[in-house]
């Protein structure tokens, strides 16, 4: 195969890399808190094939990064729907460790203790969150009460450098070998939702382009593989 098509090739598996990530951006469109993700390519050198690729690919994906600006504030009136206003985090135990949160659809277990929606702990600057009987009301601060009674403050958390953190799934990120420090720039919204960041009008103009690029890679290499490889078979035979 001629070099040019591994070019060509190179570039259709960029392209299809983008394009999954670009349909899990528009899947979670409506996923609260949900963050987009953007992502780079990267040149791979030919003498670094074997090593890097192991095969002749001129382009690779490049690094990921998390587009962790804030999503629009929605009101649901739902007193357990929970918004941070700033650059903080809500802390969820799970079994791996802490993790890292801006979806705030919360729900109070049976026994009273406060958890994700698939039940993971939510983390209070005291441990779990235990609220009784009766409405419950959050303050801006974090501090959790059911029928007048304090159940615990919510544990929220900012980083220096939110780069640093994970995703680990659709709504949680690991802090690997970041700390955490006490919020003091954030605010919790009670009754109220923090919107996915994602643009739809962006998210579907830049599929369009990603798949035009593709198909137009496709073309390339098929007229590569074929249409000049049969000429030069043709003109060699025509040699000899």
């Amino acid at each position: 195969m001629p070099g040019s098509c591994y070019v060509a090739l190179s570039g259709m598996r960029t392209r299809l890399a983008e394009l999954d990530r670009l349909a899990a951006d528009i899947a979670n469109v409506s996923t609260a808190g949900y963050k987009a993700e953007r992502a780079t390519t990267a040149q791979s050198d030919r003498p670094d094939f074997d090593r890097a690729l192991s095969a002749a690919i001129d382009v690779g994906e490049g690094a990921t990064r998390v587009d962790f600006r804030a999503g629009a504030i929605a009101p649901t009136g739902r007193d357990l729907d929970l918004a941070i206003d700033g650059p903080g985090m809500f802390v969820v135990a799970t079994p791996d460790g802490d993790r890292y949160t801006r979806d705030g659809r919360f729900v109070r277990r049976t026994d009273g203790v406060l958890t994700t929606a698939d039940g993971h702990v939510v983390q209070g600057t005291a441990g779990p969150i235990r609220l009784g009987t009766g409405p419950v009301t959050i303050d801006p601060d974090g501090a959790v009460r059911s029928g007048g009674v304090l159940g615990g403050q919510l544990k929220v958390v900012e980083f220096d450098d939110l780069a640093a953190l994970t995703r680990e799934n659709t709504y949680m990120f690991r802090a690997d070998g970041a700390s955490p420090s006490p919020a003091s720039e954030s605010e919790v919204r009670s009754g109220a939702l923090e919107q996915s960041n994602v643009s739809l009008v962006d998210r579907i103009a830049t599929m369009t382009g990603v798949s035009r690029t593709f198909e137009s890679l496709q073309r390339a290499m098929s007229i590569l593989s074929n249409d000049v490889d049969a000429r030069a078979i043709t003109e060699l035979g025509r040699r000899g």
